[in-house]
């Protein structure tokens, strides 16, 4: 990085560093206005920063607005940041006397040796582990916004008490901030929740928080998706199997998911014995492998799978389609030779080039190392993390280090899209398994005759069916591609007099496989032309008296153009052309 972008926002330590600092701005603005507010946690995050606060009132908006003030104060004020330590005792102490119960809790819980570091800014003094900018003025008074107040549980326990957390964002200019809200102001329209409902795709219901409903016009986004997945999978090698949801819990413990993930798993009891609904796909993958022998002519081996996974999820977590109990999880299990790794690899990627383009979607490649809580031993681990580096790096495409966050299995490759918000989703991921081909005794044959183990490759390429659903219904704003979306004609009769070449045109396109309904209402024009444009639907048909004397449609599309008059047979084929090509428009 160049000298002179060190202090600003492309620089994610200098970005974070001043969104650390601007939730320290928050906390102190807050104890200014409501000093019997008890302070948590003020972390930046990703997109911004928080501080999770114990107040005896419910934070409104009228609230935040008090307290950017107070913020802005604060920036003008230009008060430097001053970091000081004191031994565990005197820590305790000193936060006692300040009456911060949670402040004391986070001291009593770091390691014997831990460092116990504070920063102070005029009155107000936090104990933090920093970093911080040198003083408050740096952080720009009209370039930050508070977003909203929600409930978050005390250290994200649900057992402890609830607390309220502020979100707020910041940048260097106020015109970055303007861009950003707008941004926000779009996403909100877009939020595939609002429009799941409108456009008929899908349902959630407090009889089962984080269990999915899909109706009609979901289906067939849905199946229309798969149909696709189907397809492409197909063109690159792969074979469909489908596992069962419910499985024996000694294979759970065999494959290691027991160990590291059973808080995370549902169980059961059937005729005596414990079992577990499957949270992940894999193992029973590992028992397809195991069903009959293999040599190495038989490999790679790319089997794929569309599992019905359920994973436990906290309540306070659950967002729509975003973050569910029950989701299908687009697998593959790809079967190897150590000497085909990196070709595979590459092969994935390509799938991946291939799926992503479809939908307009660009990426960045995340490789994630080793953690802690691990299996296998590091040599291993060491050779699957170059052999991914390279693999990728061989197809000339970059990638940033993610330290620690590998699976505990292997280390792997995520892949962060990017929509057009210019929000970034983990979707695909690529993942090396040397672990549990070891774990099951697979085998294959070799050239030489002798038993050898395969290496494998975890993967997906959506992810979550209904997270990469949701994705897109944000990404196209609900208009999706003619290819995909639910409804591609509304054909709209103007008068009773055309309602039969209406029911004509519908079934010539129906016929010609297209997805199509007609809208026989006595309603105006209009307003049947809004409402097909509010539900998104690619293509109005508009027929009346000229149509059926002309043998004539005149075609509309939803972002408001007038095709003009042509002929069934020429706009049959304009959609074909586009439906065939998945176009995005």
């Amino acid at each position: 990085m160049s000298e002179e972008n060190i202090y600003t926002f492309e620089n994610e330590q200098y970005r974070k560093t001043y969104w650390h600092t601007c939730s320290h701005i928050l906390a102190q603005a807050v104890k200014r206005l409501w000093p019997e507010v008890k302070l948590a946690i003020g972390p930046s995050i990703d997109n911004g920063f928080y501080y999770d606060l114990d107040a005896p009132f419910a934070f409104t908006p009228e609230n935040l607005t008090e307290i950017e003030a107070e913020m802005r104060k604060i920036c003008k004020e230009k008060l430097k940041l001053e970091r000081f330590e004191l031994p565990r005792e005197e820590a305790i102490k000193f936060m006692e006397e300040k009456e911060e119960p949670y402040k004391v809790e986070l001291i009593n819980d770091l390691p014997e040796d831990a460092v116990i570091s504070f920063y102070t800014q005029g009155d107000f003094t936090d104990l933090c582990a920093g970093p911080h900018l040198d003083h408050t003025g740096r952080v720009k008074h009209n370039g930050f916004k508070l977003l909203n107040s929600c409930g978050a549980y005390w250290r994200g326990d649900s057992n402890r008490k609830m607390l309220q957390r502020i979100y707020g964002i910041a940048f260097q200019s106020k015109e970055e901030l303007e861009t950003y809200l707008q941004r926000i102001e779009e996403a909100k329209k877009r939020d595939h929740r609002r429009l799941g409902k409108e456009l008929g795709l899908f349902m959630l219901t407090d009889y089962g928080p984080g269990f999915p409903f899909f109706l009609p016009k979901g289906m067939v986004l849905r199946n229309t998706l798969l149909d696709y997945w189907r397809k492409v999978h197909k063109k690159y090698g792969y074979v469909e199997i489908s596992t069962p949801i419910i499985l024996n819990q000694d294979l759970w413990h065999r494959s290691g998911h027991w160990e590291h993930y059973k808080d995370n798993m549902y169980t059961t009891i059937i005729d005596g014995e414990d079992y577990a609904i499957k949270p992940m796909n894999c193992p029973g993958g590992m028992l397809v492998y195991k069903t009959e022998p293999h040599s190495y002519r038989d490999l790679p081996l790319r089997m794929a799978e569309l599992g019905l996974v359920h994973r436990h999820e906290l309540s306070g977590a659950l967002h729509g389609l975003f973050r569910v109990r029950c989701f299908t999880q687009d697998d593959a299990h790809i079967f190897m030779t150590w000497d085909q790794m990196e070709e595979e690899i590459q092969n994935v990627v390509r799938l991946f080039d291939e799926v992503y383009s479809v939908f307009g979607l660009t990426y960045q490649i995340e490789v994630s190392t080793m953690p802690e809580d691990h299996i296998g031993d590091e040599k291993t681990w060491d050779f699957a993390t170059e052999t991914l580096k390279k693999a990728i790096s061989d197809m000339g495409k970059d990638f940033v280090i993610n330290e620690g966050d590998g699976a505990f299995y292997g280390p792997k490759l995520d892949f962060h899209l990017a929509d057009s918000l210019g929000r970034t989703w983990q979707c695909g991921t690529i993942q090396l398994d040397m672990q549990m081909p070891e774990r099951f005794e697979l085998e294959y044959t070799g050239a030489d005759g002798e038993k050898h183990r395969p290496v494998m490759i975890h993967r997906v390429v959506l992810g979550s069916i209904e997270r990469f659903i949701g994705v897109i219904t944000e990404h196209f704003g609900g208009a999706f591609p003619a290819w995909l979306t639910p409804v591609q004609v509304k054909v709209l009769p103007v008068t009773d007099r055309a309602a039969a070449y209406a029911d004509g045109v519908a079934k010539v396109l129906d016929e010609a496989g297209f997805r199509v309904e007609v809208d026989h209402r006595s309603e105006k024009l209009g307003y049947k032309i809004r409402e097909a444009q509010t539900m998104k639907i690619p293509y109005m048909v508009v027929v009346g008296d000229k149509d059926m004397e002309n043998h004539t449609v005149s075609i509309r599309h939803r972002t408001g153009e007038d095709l003009g008059a042509m002929s069934l047979d020429a706009f049959t084929a304009l959609l074909k052309e586009e439906v065939d090509t998945m176009a995005i428009k």
